[in-house]
């Protein structure tokens, strides 16, 4: 029998879902039949969540009761805290990854594999997923932890307990949009990584850890950094469109564009470039925002390559005087929405993820050579 080998898994139906849609060459993502643009112009970040582990939009006493549980669960462990204020020279990936993972040491329920407590730890891994990453670069700095307002929303909290200031309406918005715009992306690297390790059955947090594990690595986290890590080396627009062009010219890749599923614009850095012009004019990076613009443009002209997410976060995040070496962990917070919600549907409907590959090696049968003859 003929066999078909997609490397990557590029195509490849792996699994149903009812959680997200995308559609690569019309440029759609949508969230349980939500579109991306629907949900950034209308809903809360809350209101996602909801939306991906619910499969409907909440009421709004449903809406209140993630808010107060969201907010109740923000606390860490103080050895997850010791942790955390132990590792001060650590990359911040690691840093997760680890913390996350100890979580699980101190959830009473982590071995309850019930669904009532699975959905109970969903929440406290949301929750102090954040408190993780604010907690971790304030200790690194030495400075005092911030505990969360619970009449702030997730945002805004987030924003609040990472810098000690209050956002105003217009950065936390700009952030929540975001953190929307991240929180799922269908059957990505981190995720499949986060079921295949949910469907041998193991607990919520090691299949998390798995996600964040896969999240680390550069091929799927961290572009955003080190677009800004660019942006902030060019001193104009000049120098930007130079930039492109010596890079290409050294047959190099220029990270924020292309992807492996959109055959046009990602829709998620439509709202994000939207979000990097605005910010950059509120708070003096104006300049990261028109480099961005022209890089963009000089990238579509060289290549016909379009910008992804991670192209207009980065400014996005730098903007709102996020930490660069926090943009992957960001990433892991929002996303935490999307894999628990894949987690949680694995559990439901389990089968365990066991492909073949195609063996490449010397034929069965070869002789045994005793050692004094090898």
């Amino acid at each position: 029998m003929e066999t078909t080998i997609a490397a990557g898994l590029e195509g490849v139906i792996a699994g149903e879902s009812e959680i997200c849609y995308i559609d690569g060459y019309k440029g759609v993502l949508s969230y349980r039949g939500y579109n991306i643009h629907t949900l950034a112009d209308n809903a809360t970040f809350e209101e996602v969540i909801f939306l991906l582990w619910n499969g409907s939009l909440p009421k709004q006493g449903e809406l209140d009761r993630l808010k107060h549980d969201l907010a109740a669960e923000r606390g860490l462990p103080q050895p997850v805290t010791d942790f955390l204020a132990g590792v001060p020279q650590a990359n911040p990936m690691d840093v997760l990854r680890t913390a996350v993972s100890m979580l699980g040491l101190h959830d009473p329920e982590t071995q309850d594999m019930s669904t009532e407590a699975n959905r109970r730890k969903a929440v406290r891994l949301m929750a102090k997923t954040a408190s993780i990453v604010t907690s971790f670069d304030r200790l690194r700095k030495g400075q005092y932890l911030v505990g969360g307002d619970p009449k702030l929303g997730f945002a805004a909290n987030f924003l609040y307990t990472l810098t000690g200031k209050r956002p105003d309406d217009v950065m936390e918005r700009a952030f929540d949009v975001a953190l929307t715009l991240h929180a799922d992306h269908e059957l990505n690297a981190s995720t499949f990584a986060a079921r295949v390790t949910a469907a041998t059955l193991s607990d919520l947090y090691s299949a998390i850890t798995s996600g964040i594990g896969a999240l680390k690595g550069p091929l799927h986290g961290g572009a955003n950094q080190e677009v800004v890590r660019i942006l902030l080396e060019m001193p104009d627009e000049e120098a930007a469109i130079e930039r492109v062009k010596q890079t290409f010219a050294r047959k190099a890749k220029i990270p924020g564009f292309g992807h492996r599923v959109y055959r046009t614009e990602d829709p998620r850095a439509t709202h994000l470039r939207v979000l990097s012009e605005e910010l950059g004019l509120r708070t003096g990076h104006e300049k990261l925002y028109r480099m961005s613009k022209k890089m963009e443009e000089t990238v579509r002209a060289e290549k016909g390559l379009n910008a992804n997410v991670d192209f207009y976060s980065a400014s996005t995040y730098y903007s709102l005087g996020i930490p660069i070496d926090l943009f992957t962990p960001i990433f892991a917070v929002s996303r935490m929405s999307g894999w628990t919600a894949h987690v949680l549907e694995q559990y439901r409907n389990n089968r365990l993820i066991r492909p073949r590959a195609e063996y490449k090696g010397q034929p069965d049968g070869q002789p045994w050579v005793p050692i004094e003859k090898r």
